[in-house]
């Protein structure tokens, strides 16, 4: 049996790695881990799987996966290959059927104590993903021995995520206490998570400490660097509520100015400014941030924030300016979100994203390297961060793709077609070509032969007849003989005819002691001859049996070749329609989420219109009083601060999506 070294780990869905326990000291099983780290792979079939699935090729690998199973060529790696099926189908959103699978592996006797752990973990992740937050529990639970490291730490913040969606916090903190080295990238996420259950379990100190460690832990890589700016942040907003403006600059000064969260630690820098009596630092932030011209939450409400400080300062005619530019930015805002949704509603969004990410496998996540070529691109930032819409997207651009590959393989089915019909005339042609019963006469012929043979060889063993493997020389001198002893006999009894009967009888009696002593080797020589003609001769019997079972068998294979390809193209017929209508139906769901967003977008528009012309109407109005006192504009703090405090539970998986 060929061995494959597979080095890397085996991933099933995000984060996952299905690998067994680490390796005894006896020889590593298939499936196991080795003591310098590398898995032993002993199906090649098991391999190309892994193969195409490290690839990120996961529709490869999950139909090669099942084909090979079908076939029953994944041996030993039967269980890994449907843990591996049950993982590649949770990436696809599959819930129901991964927890089937998970299941059936737990309830399955032999399976290794590993891969029923591995399976218990991967089956409360489908169920926390359904909601199912008690049997996620339950199924944790039943985790027997320590996970992979990797997925330690997963079982962990796990675990943490199924209390805190119970609101059992002060459990959570427990289970997230637990996690191991705090520089990795899984337990930063428990990290953040710990600080969440400690705050909403009533430890604001302990919690917000918690925060504050992972808001200035180094970051190595672009990921980590987000996770940091998006904890302090978080913590910043935090302060503002409580009433801690000094503490709150303190943490949003640690967000990096081009980062994801810096737009909303721009305002809140700014707010923090404000509630410390100082709107003249809080028009820096609040400035760059109206610089930006972004649409979120935050950047909207820059523009009306910045004419707000102006007039806190007393500075009314910069105000009144800036007022006008913001009613002026928001109008036209307002128009070209009308336009953004006359398009979207089109298709013309879908179609641009869908250019932009062509190459992406089945069940692959999606990326944007530039603004998707429709109005007002730059509109959809928002949207386009929102892990609802990506989902929708992705699920629309595999719906697309599948149908591209059902039309493929149709086209297959079509050519397959072809192909079995150039088999069906290329054998019609050939059939009166092969006499089947005039071989299989001539095939009889040679047995007979050989049969008679073989008695002659074996007769002649019997009875130690050297004459019957006399060669052609030693026959015609036993003719000669024959015929000099006839002669012999019809002489009388003279003297000379006495010597010529004694010279014959001598040549006879030594021709014969010649063919006796020969007649061992001629036998063994004789005998291996035999053996090699029958061998020839039981082949030449084979392949008559065999042409005579092809010549039959032929038409039957050709109609079951028929049967499996009309088969295949009936389900691809039914396949195709359904298909085509979810992709039509996903599309109506993506175009409605976008047009939605930028309703909403268009609604916090209409209401910064409303706060900014009330205000511009009291700057006016304080301008026809002299040196009287007059009523400030005032600015509720909106959506922006709202949206992270106090902040929610975080998972890689969610940040990955975002």
């Amino acid at each position: 049996m060929v061995a494959c070294v597979w080095g890397a780990s085996l991933a099933v869905g995000p984060q996952a790695q299905a690998a067994d326990a680490p390796a005894s000291t006896a020889a590593p099983q298939p499936g196991t881990v080795a003591a310098d780290g590398r898995h032993l792979i002993l199906a090649p079939h098991y391999g190309d799987v892994v193969f195409h699935h490290l690839q990120g090729l996961h529709f490869d690998a999950i139909s090669s996966l099942m084909v090979s199973q079908h076939f029953q060529r994944l041996s030993p790696h039967d269980d890994e290959a449907e843990l591996l099926r049950g993982g590649l189908l949770l990436s696809y959103g599959l819930h129901r059927d991964a927890g089937d699978i998970f299941a059936r592996l737990i309830d399955r006797t032999g399976t290794a104590p590993g891969v029923r752990d591995r399976a218990w973990f991967y089956l409360a992740r489908a169920r926390y993903q359904r909601g199912l937050f008690t049997q996620a529990e339950t199924a944790l639970g039943r985790v027997q021995q320590a996970l992979p490291p990797d997925l330690e730490d997963d079982r962990h913040l796990l675990l943490a995520q199924v209390l805190m969606a119970q609101g059992r916090y002060p459990e959570a903190v427990e289970a997230l206490r637990a996690t191991a080295d705090p520089l990795t990238a899984g337990a930063r996420y428990a990290r953040f998570n710990l600080g969440v259950a400690q705050i909403k379990s009533g430890d604001h100190i302990q919690g917000t400490g918690t925060l504050d460690a992972l808001g200035l832990a180094p970051a190595q890589d672009d990921e980590q660097r987000a996770l940091r700016d998006r904890t302090n942040v978080a913590l910043g907003f935090a302060a503002l509520r409580a009433k801690q403006p000094g503490a709150a600059r303190r943490y949003l000064e640690r967000v990096s100015m081009d980062g994801p969260e810096s737009n909303k630690a721009l305002l809140a820098y700014g707010w923090a400014a404000l509630d410390l009596r100082a709107p003249q630092f809080a028009l820096v932030p609040w400035l760059k941030l109206a610089e930006r011209k972004a649409n979120d939450a935050a950047g909207l409400e820059a523009r009306i924030a910045v004419p707000y400080a102006y007039a806190q300062l007393g500075a009314r005619g910069r105000a009144l300016q800036h007022y006008a530019s913001a009613i002026r930015s928001f109008t036209q805002t307002q128009q070209d979100i009308d336009a953004a949704t006359a398009e979207i509603q089109a298709g013309k969004l879908v179609q641009a994203l869908l250019a932009g990410n062509a190459r992406g496998g089945l069940g692959e996540g999606w990326h944007m390297d530039q603004w998707p070529d429709v109005p007002h691109a730059a509109l959809l930032t928002p949207l386009l961060a929102r892990n609802d819409f990506q989902e929708a997207f992705k699920n629309l651009r595999d719906l697309r793709q599948l149908g591209e590959l059902l039309q493929a393989w149709r086209q297959k089915i079509d050519a397959f077609q072809d192909m079995l019909a150039t088999r069906r005339v290329a054998f019609a042609q050939r059939e009166p070509l092969v006499d089947a019963p005039a071989q299989a006469e001539r095939v009889k012929a040679l047995r007979a032969k050989l049969d008679g043979l073989n008695a002659e060889v074996a007769a002649a063993q019997a009875q130690d007849d050297g004459q019957a493997l006399a060669n052609a020389r030693e026959r015609d001198l036993l003719g000669r003989l024959a015929r000099a002893q006839a002669i012999a006999a019809t002489l009388d009894d003279a003297p000379e005819s006495q010597a010529a009967k004694d010279r014959v009888r001598l040549l006879s009696g030594l021709l014969n002691w010649q063919l006796a002593q020969a007649l061992p080797d001629r036998l063994w020589a004789a005998q291996k001859s035999l053996q090699g003609s029958g061998a020839g001769v039981q082949e030449a019997e084979l392949r008559q049996a065999s042409l005579v079972q092809a010549m039959a068998d032929e038409p039957r294979r050709l109609a079951g070749f028929e049967g499996r390809i009309q088969g295949l193209a009936s389900r691809i017929d039914q396949a195709l329609p359904v298909v085509t209508a979810l992709a039509a139906e996903q599309q109506a769901a993506v175009q409605a989420l976008a047009v939605a967003a930028l309703a909403q977008q268009k609604d916090v528009l209409g209401a910064y219109l409303v706060q900014a012309r009330f205000a511009v109407a009291q700057l006016f109005d304080h301008a026809t009083v002299d040196d009287g006192p007059w009523a400030k504009p005032v600015l509720p703090r909106t959506g922006a601060l709202e949206d992270s405090v106090p902040p929610s539970a975080e998972s890689k998986e969610a940040a990955d999506a975002r």
